[in-house]
């Protein structure tokens, strides 16, 4: 095994995760990737699995798991965690609700950074939550910018259209009323990478009786100008 650090069982495990980078696989995919034989692949994987270091997607397949995105926030080093942070920050003292990022990953997206509401009921996601593709403003902004089979991979079982996402990029953002979750609402907005890509999705959630059934009335403007600067700051430091 190449890069061989002397611990076998450490060596296998780094395997498994490298072998998921590049996204979602059954566990005979892991036995091709890493060269494992099949019980011991499996046995790491679900080991994995337990410490949320894996997770499985809607088809069963292996993915990394949340708990990858909270120990790389916990790091400190991701660039785009490090700028969005305040800004965050600032989106929830503006509109006085829980505020997100969000990244994508296989077929979930995950809650990378968040600012909770300091009192009152706490509407955020935890970091390192792995949330489905398939419903919320945030889930439309990162798929309303796929194309060809990602896109129509990713319309499958969603409570969502492909003209609803059209809607999403016309206007640049997203709002979601009881869509992901009942009594909750949601305004999301592109975050995009120096090279134009949308990378991420800025939110703002809270309960319908304060975002009302049309949240984007009262925050798009808002979360829209939280994505703008983080996707700025990237490219200015780029």
């Amino acid at each position: 095994m190449n890069n061989s650090s002397g611990v076998g069982v450490l060596d296998k495990t780094v395997s498994v995760l490298s072998a998921l980078e590049s996204g979602p696989a059954s566990l005979a995919q892991l036995v091709k990737e890493t060269g494992l034989a099949r019980p011991t692949a499996h046995r790491i994987a679900v080991a994995l699995e337990s410490h949320r270091m894996l997770a499985r997607d809607a088809q069963g397949r292996f993915v990394l798991g949340p708990r990858i995105g909270e120990l790389a926030a916990a790091a400190g080093e991701d660039r785009l965690l490090a700028v969005a942070q305040p800004i965050l920050t600032h989106l929830r003292d503006i509109t006085g609700e829980s505020a997100q990022l969000y990244r994508p990953h296989a077929d979930s997206r995950i809650c990378v950074a968040a600012a909770e509401r300091s009192s009152g009921l706490r509407d955020t996601v935890p970091v390192g939550a792995a949330l489905p593709m398939t419903a919320g403003s945030a889930a439309q902004v990162l798929l309303a910018w796929e194309e060809g089979a990602r896109l129509h991979r990713g319309l499958r079982g969603a409570k969502f259209t492909a003209t609803t996402l059209a809607q999403v990029r016309r206007r640049g953002w997203a709002a979601t009323a009881a869509e992901r979750e009942p009594g909750v609402a949601s305004v999301s907005a592109p975050v995009r990478g120096p090279a134009g890509r949308v990378i991420a999705a800025v939110s703002v959630s809270g309960p319908i009786e304060r975002l009302t059934r049309s949240p984007g009335r009262m925050h798009a403007a808002a979360v829209v100008a939280a994505g703008d600067k983080i996707s700025r700051l990237l490219r200015a430091e780029t």
